[in-house]
């Protein structure tokens, strides 16, 4: 358990290691302030679909260009994303071992119309947490910093990965994933892809050492 609190960007349905880096700390500060990039898992996940990794992305609009803070983004709710996403998500998981009892956690998320990713993705990343019974103490920075100092263990890189690098991670534990005797096993994933095959087993698999 790490006796410094990290600090994260906020993420989409996020990756086994950023709710690995969650279940090291006793508190994480959501970074708030930090002017939006596109192109990362601030508003995209990848899952695994009968096709391989398939990436979603949630289309936004930043109301002060290339200046908005993350926590400005508007969700575009003109495209239909939510029904494709859940559709997309639905078709992957529908035959995994837990995903109607996940089902009714996030459905509802792809149901209801959201404003602000922020929003949006703080409440996802709450429901995960209750499912996992994490304990973390979830806190929001005040301002933007760029760079902290050793009391704090900066992990904002987590929302910055790209798909190469999260496809050659080689540290994250295996696990049974539906597709994996077409495509193999696929590390990194959205957490969403752990629950739906280990259920509670997640929990155990996340606090095993590791990157």
């Amino acid at each position: 358990m790490q006796n410094n609190p990290s600090i994260l960007s906020i993420a989409y349905l996020p990756s086994i290691r950023y709710v690995k880096q969650l279940l090291s700390c006793k508190t994480v500060y959501l970074e708030k302030h930090e002017t939006y990039k596109k192109q990362t898992y601030r508003n995209r996940c990848v899952i695994y679909s009968a096709n391989g990794a398939l990436p979603l992305s949630i289309p936004v609009i930043k109301p002060q260009g290339n200046r908005t803070k993350v926590c400005d983004v508007v969700l575009d709710n003109s495209v239909k994303w939510r029904k494709e996403h859940w559709r997309a998500i639905e078709s992957a998981y529908k035959n995994s071992a837990y995903f109607e009892y996940l089902k009714d956690y996030f459905e509802q998320y792809y149901v209801k119309e959201w404003k602000y990713l922020w929003d949006f993705n703080l409440s996802i990343l709450e429901t995960i947490m209750t499912i996992l019974e994490i304990k973390v103490e979830l806190k929001e920075t005040e301002l933007y910093i760029k760079e902290y100092d050793n009391s704090f263990t900066d992990m904002r890189r987590l929302a910055d990965e790209n798909k190469k690098e999260m496809l050659n991670n080689t540290q994250d534990d295996k696990y049974f994933q539906v597709f994996e005797n077409k495509h193999a096993f696929i590390p990194n994933l959205s957490v969403f892809d752990l629950l739906c095959n280990c259920g509670m087993d997640s929990r155990i698999i996340l606090m095993k050492k590791g990157d």
